[in-house]
Parts: structure tokens; sequence; C-alpha cells
């Protein structure tokens, strides 16, 4: 990383007043967090007061539908609570043609399988997700792979932490699953849902916070932009000085003649 690579300490002291702000932008916050329980938790406190599968199925997908809407309505993105809606329908689908309402749960914990081999995968592939997911939040892409390597390094370690947090949530799951009634299963799952993902946000805040401030690439091609205006227009105008040079010579002999 050369000296112009290495990011200031007032850049850095700025990065860590903004990680939080990024994180919970990145991630939906705490409206994303209520998005992302709410329909569970309407599922599995209606399936346990009647057991009725339908019913339960569309209440939680309509009131991720209305997550959407309100969203929609508040202008608002919608990206979290569309998230939601799709992960509802899954579940609703796979329950309804199994007949099995723990059924409702299994598309989200095969996701979150998967999210978390997709942390490890990466991490050991030298590209880590969470950088993927936060490069263009802090406005530096991925430069931090070539560029910034105490940032790669931070990344690395986040990524291993949500990818280990997400393995452990899943091995506590898929046994209920195979093992628990619904109920006990969507309470546990409900329960589930905000510790993990709030360690895994605490611990991605630590590390970034000690690593080097990012390097705002946006921010270096704009100033390369103008850098070549500027060079285009000062060429501009010593070739129209030139020109100028070069006209007036011939003008100057004809006149004395």
């Amino acid at each position: 990383m050369t000296s112009l690579d290495k990011p200031t300490e007032d850049a850095q002291q700025d990065s860590r007043a903004v990680t939080e702000a990024a994180l919970f932008e990145a991630f939906g916050g705490v409206r994303g967090m209520v998005e992302t329980v709410l329909p569970g938790l309407l599922f599995v406190s209606i399936f346990t007061v009647n057991k009725d599968l339908h019913l339960s199925a569309i209440a939680a997908l309509a009131v991720s539908l209305l997550l959407v809407v309100v969203r929609l309505a508040m202008r608002d993105t919608v990206k979290h609570a569309f998230s939601g809606v799709f992960g509802v329908a899954f579940g609703v689908v796979f329950a309804m043609m199994t007949g099995n309402a723990k059924d409702f749960y299994l598309p989200g914990m095969l996701y979150t399988l998967g999210l978390a081999l997709a942390y490890i995968v990466t991490t050991l592939a030298g590209v880590p997700l969470i950088g993927l997911i936060l490069g263009p939040v802090f406005k530096e892409n991925l430069s931090w792979r070539t560029r910034n390597p105490g940032r790669k390094k931070a990344y690395a370690k986040a990524s291993w932490a949500w990818g280990l947090i997400l393995l452990a949530k899943c091995a506590i799951l898929f046994p209920l699953y195979w093992w628990a009634d619904t109920t006990q299963l969507g309470w546990v799952l409900v329960a589930l849902k905000i510790p993990p993902f709030l360690l895994a946000v605490w611990l991605t805040w630590v590390f970034l916070a000690k690593a080097p401030a990012p390097i705002d690439v946006f921010a270096e091609m704009e100033a390369a932009e103008k850098a070549e205006k500027a060079e285009k227009a000062e060429r501009e105008l010593g070739a129209s000085a030139a020109e100028e040079r070069g006209e007036s010579g011939p003008a100057r002999h004809r006149r004395e003649a």
C-alpha cells in the first residue's frame, strides 16, 4: 500500500464514527429486525392457540405484505421488507404443499445454513462476503482487497464471526426441526432471530472500528475526472495559443510586404 493509499488518521476517526450507522443501513436497523421477526412471531402465536396452519400462514404473509405497503407509502427502501415477503411466501408454499406446519420454517433455516457456508467459503477464497456487502456502503468497493490489507483482515474476521454464529444457530434449529413440535420450534426460532444477529453486528463493528479507514474510491474517481478535465482544458488552451502564434507570423510578413 503506497503512501497515497494509506488512510489518514482523521479519516480513520471519521470511519469509526460512521461504522455503526453504516452497519445499521446495510442490515436494516431496528425496523429491519422488526420486519424480520414479526411474521414468524405472528405465525407461531396463532398456531399455538388454534393449530390452524392455513390461518397462521395467511396472517404471516399478510403482515409481511403490509410492511412492504407501509414502506412504499413512506417512500422508504423496501429491500428488507421484500426479502421478508419472499421468505414468508416460500415458507407458506412449503407448509401448504406438505401439510406440515414445521415446513413453514424450513426455507428460512436452509437460507441461514447457505448464508453461513457463503461467509466461510468466500473468506477462505480471499473475498470475505461481509466485505462485498459493506464495501459499497463505505464507498470503497473492492479497494480493500489489494490496497487496504488491514481492512481486508477485519472483513475476514467479521465474515468468520457471521459464518460460525449462523452455523451455531443451525446446529440448534435443525435437530429441533426433526425432534420438536411446531410450536417449540417456532418459539425457539423467534427467540434466536435477534440475539445472534446483534452479536454478529457487534463483532463486525469491533473489527472494523480497529481497522484502517476505508479508501473512498468514489472520491478518487471524482478527483481523477476533475484532473483529467483540467488537463484537457490546459491542452486546448495551449493549442489555441500556439495556433494564434502560428497565424500571427505569416500575417505580419504579409503586412510588411
